[in-house]
């Protein structure tokens, strides 16, 4: 099959070219499978660099590293989520979707197998590797779920969002306790999370084997990219809401324990509030796109979600320690809630796979870059203001900006572009 018919296979859908009457059984069984690649598929776009912040000091110790050097190893995925976001449809349509997922995985286990070697070098050129294959599954997952689950958009959407979270709570809370248990070093630790990717890459190998039968001028519409959204409102509002929930979640996850160690938590238990945070956040990210128009609409869950956000910013102000339980769940809720609602606005504001791929990269190319900025201004104004109390107040007022882009970005209209 030429690259023109793989394009428009994953403009148009697919499914094996076989009689209609012989395609239930087959049918279902391809969908389980797909629906099963897809969630282990987002189960690695997490651990391979969260697992890096519980080591952090013995990455530091071990290498020689400066602190700021270390901290470098969280910023670069997100620069490659930005910087690449652009790349993923085109690989997208030269190659198809399902073979330019299956490389992600590939790129994710050689940039594991990278980090094992003993240079400062190559652990910077193998997280390079990991964010570069996730930077291209990110973008090209809500387009793929636009084209093959349509009808079940809400609930894969919500797999999808609790699938990250979960890959990123299970690495944030087992990765020390596991190299504690078993004794090994730090390269040799990280290098086991590759195994979930291989993973992967083994249930998801069939599905480059699909085949569609595709007319012409489907072939030639989806060969050429979408143009013309930057000049789109509605694709704006979704961008902006993406950006500003990821800076939301990433600055507060970079700081979160360093504000209760402060206010006189010990250091493990301040570690353990935001793995609590992230399971909490399991929770929000599948329950928001699941009930999304049965029960409350988009925009009023949006507004919700940042109203949970603010509950929580405004305890850790008044009480961080003494009610800490409270205030990690009201920000898991809300970041889980929040993150989830943007993957779902990139598929529901996209009129086919096509639009949902390219408005994808236009808002995790802006948005991971803006999150990117978040860790770091937000230490600037600590250490400017020596408190956590005028970083929190700035969490809290980009709330409102961020509900403005919900809202917007909620409305039951399809984003604009030139084919």
């Amino acid at each position: 099959m030429n690259d023109t018919a793989a394009a428009a296979r994953d403009a148009q859908g697919r499914g094996p070219a076989t009689p209609a009457a012989d395609q239930g059984p087959t049918r279902s069984r391809h969908a389980f499978l797909l629906a099963l690649g897809v969630v282990l598929l987002a189960l690695n776009l997490r651990p391979a660099l969260v697992a890096v912040s519980p080591l952090a000091d013995t990455i530091r110790d071990d290498s020689g590293m400066s602190a700021a050097a270390t901290s470098l190893l969280t910023a670069l995925p997100l620069l490659c989520f930005g910087l690449l976001a652009p790349v993923a449809p085109r690989l997208g349509r030269r190659f198809g979707m399902e073979r330019s997922l299956l490389a992600t995985m590939a790129l994710i286990c050689a940039g594991t197998a990278l980090r094992l070697l003993d240079s400062v070098a190559a652990l910077f050129a193998g997280t390079v590797v990991i964010g570069a294959g996730i930077a291209v599954a990110n973008v090209l997952l809500p387009g793929l779920i636009k084209r093959d689950f349509p009808a079940k958009a809400g609930l894969m959407t919500g797999l999808y969002s609790m699938s990250l979270f979960g890959g990123a709570a299970l690495a944030a809370g087992v990765t020390l306790p596991v190299q504690q248990a078993s004794g090994m070093n730090w390269r040799t630790t990280l290098a086991c999370w590759g195994a979930l990717a291989v993973v992967a890459l083994l249930v998801w190998l069939p599905q480059i084997r699909s085949r569609t039968r595709v007319g012409a001028a489907a072939a030639r519409q989806a060969a050429h990219p979408v143009r013309g959204l930057w000049r789109s409102p509605l694709a704006w509002q979704v961008t902006a809401y993406m950006g500003l929930q990821s800076l939301n979640y990433y600055a507060a996850a970079a700081w979160l324990p360093t504000v209760f160690q402060d206010a006189g938590m010990a250091p493990g238990d301040a570690g353990w509030m935001l793995s609590f945070s992230s399971l909490l956040g399991i929770a929000g990210s599948f329950l928001a796109p699941v009930i999304v128009g049965r029960r409350l609409r988009s925009g009023t869950l949006s507004a919700l979600a940042a109203v949970l956000c603010a509950l929580g910013f405004a305890g850790l102000l008044a009480a961080p320690v003494g009610g800490a339980y409270l205030w990690m769940t009201l920000l898991g809720l809300g970041q889980g809630a929040a993150i989830s609602l943007a993957l779902l606005f990139i598929v529901q504001r996209a009129p086919d796979a096509r639009h949902a791929s390219q408005l994808s990269s236009m808002a995790q190319c802006f948005g991971y870059i803006l999150a990117a900025t978040g860790p770091t201004v937000l230490g600037a104004v600590h250490d400017a203001s020596h408190s956590w109390t005028v970083p929190l107040v700035l969490l809290l007022v980009l709330l409102v900006p961020q509900v403005v882009a919900g809202l917007g970005a909620a409305r039951d209209r399809h984003v604009a572009g030139d084919g």
